[in-house]
């Protein structure tokens, strides 16, 4: 979510090759130079592709500057770019191996962030390379399993939304996804950034135990059966 307050990153840990082939991988990366960037991602789709693709993001970062890296270009646009480029470069070299074996070898990532220079910004990057920016009108993406936990955030986030609220709303979305998935599971990474910080307010990292989020799941579930109680009958 890109808000005026800030920005919310969240990403579950499941992954899965059918029910009974189920692990738990982290989706998100940070890069984070104090004072200076804050980058954040997160992927969904084909894990090989996901992982490689970064990988050779962080192996480009640590180079001698031969390539434009993550902590050399100077805005989210370009950030942006790298993933989609990345992307391409590994799924020209595996997708037709792993179309070979019937393997979706689709992957995507949201990357956003702010260097110092400009102001927050998030991408949407396809499977494809390309992608696009979130807007006023359109203030937060989301990537994987999408459906579930769609129409809460679609009734309640605005630009205007604060980052408490809005992470509120983030684990609230989780949870009715989960509800009805089970690709999509526990733990969940999120992570905060305030606008002009140039450093991560909040990182964490909920699982079962993560007393905050047993109540939300809790809370959310009765109070929508108590609100569907209190609906009128239909008179027809």
């Amino acid at each position: 979510m890109s808000l005026k307050e800030g920005m919310v990153f969240a990403s579950d840990s499941r992954t899965n090759a059918g029910v009974d082939q189920v692990s738990r991988f982290s989706k998100m990366r940070t890069f984070v130079r104090d004072g200076d960037r804050v980058i954040v991602s997160l992927s969904s789709g084909n894990l090989s592709i996901t992982q490689n693709a970064v990988n050779i993001l962080e192996r480009r970062a640590k180079s001698d500057g031969e390539h434009a890296s993550l902590w050399s270009v100077s805005s989210i646009y370009d950030v942006a770019r790298l993933f989609g480029e990345a992307l391409r470069e590994v799924k020209s070299r595996d997708a037709p191996y792993l179309m070979q074996n019937n393997i979706d070898a689709g992957a995507n990532f949201l990357v956003g962030g702010q260097i110092r220079g400009e102001g927050p910004r998030l991408f949407n990057v396809y499977s494809e390379g390309n992608f696009i920016e979130a807007s006023a009108e359109t203030c937060y993406f989301q990537t994987g399993e999408t459906k579930y936990g769609k129409p809460i955030i679609d009734r309640v986030i605005t630009p205007e939304t604060g980052l408490t609220e809005a992470t509120k709303c983030t684990l609230v979305s989780f949870d009715s996804t989960m509800r009805s998935n089970i690709s999509v599971g526990l733990p969940i990474d999120i992570l905060t950034y305030e606008t002009d910080a140039f450093h991560v307010k909040s990182q964490r990292r909920l699982d079962e135990q993560d007393a905050y989020f047993k109540m939300i799941h809790a809370e959310w579930g009765e109070g929508l059966r108590k609100v569907f109680a209190q609906l009128p009958n239909p008179d027809w």
